[in-house]
This record gives C-alpha cells, structure tokens and sequence, in this order.
C-alpha cells in the first residue's frame, strides 16, 4: 500500500483532482474500504461524480494560456493536499494512515516536479505544449485507474 501510496501522490502531481476523482471511485465501488474512517465520505454516492466534475474542469483549464504554472504556492499546495489525501487513503488500507499520508505527499512533490520538467521538454520536443499536456493527462488519467484497480 505504501507504494500506492506513493503512486498516486505522483498523480495528484500530475493532475491535483484526478487521484480524488480515482481513489473516490474505488472507495464507491467498494474496491477501497473506507466506510467508517475520516475519509469515508469519499465512497458516498455524490462524491465520485463531484470529484470527476472537477477533473475534467482541471483538464479542460489547464490547456488555457492563462492557466498558472503548477509550481506557484497555491498550485502546488492544492497537489500537496490532494496527495496526501488520497496516500490517507491507501494508508487507512495498509493499516497506517500516517505512513499513506507522508507516501503521497512525497508522491505529490515528485509528480509536481518531475511531471513540470518531463513535460517542459516534451513541449520543447513537439514544438508546442497542446501534445505534452494531452500526453500528461492520459498518464495521469491511466495511471489513476491502474493504481486503484491494485487495491
């Protein structure tokens, strides 16, 4: 779990309301058992379709030009949160909470990161940014749901 843990952060680095919108699915589905803990009004029946809402928003947003890079504070806050919330939530799985939470933190910096720098150069590679951003968002969209399916 530790490694999913990890993984998923790497996602919300990616793309900060994909890992919820995923980890929300798999908490619905029953795949993640979250019912009980802080975080189990991630399974309620309303949350996985807000959360989804609001990932295809971020996709949408951020192929506009005025979108912020994802190294401003507020940005990299807002991935920092959602990774580690949803490594809580492979935490709560593994049986620590506190080890889940720090593994996607740790995801979340390395995603911010070295997703900000991979995708830089592959824009550089295409000559404009539209193929590297589209190329991120399926990484992130496949990753998600290959991370929650190994619950």
């Amino acid at each position: 779990m530790l490694v999913l843990a990890f993984l998923i952060g790497c996602v919300a680095g990616l793309r900060t309301m994909t890992a919820p919108a995923a980890v929300s699915w798999a908490a619905h589905l029953g795949w993640l058992p979250l019912d009980g803990t802080g975080l189990a009004f991630l399974g309620a029946s309303v949350t996985p379709w807000l959360l989804t809402v609001a990932a295809i928003a971020e996709l949408v947003a951020d192929q506009l030009p005025n979108t912020p890079s994802r190294k401003v504070p507020v940005q990299f806050g807002a991935r920092i949160v959602s990774g580690a919330v949803c490594g809580a939530a492979f935490g709560i799985v593994g049986g620590s909470v506190l080890v889940g939470l720090i593994a996607g933190v740790a995801g979340a910096v390395a995603g911010t990161l070295v997703g900000y720098e991979l995708r830089s150069r592959l824009a550089r590679a295409f000559g404009r940014d539209l193929p590297a951003a589209l190329l991120e968002d399926a990484v992130a969209i496949g990753g998600a749901i290959w991370i929650v399916a190994w619950v």
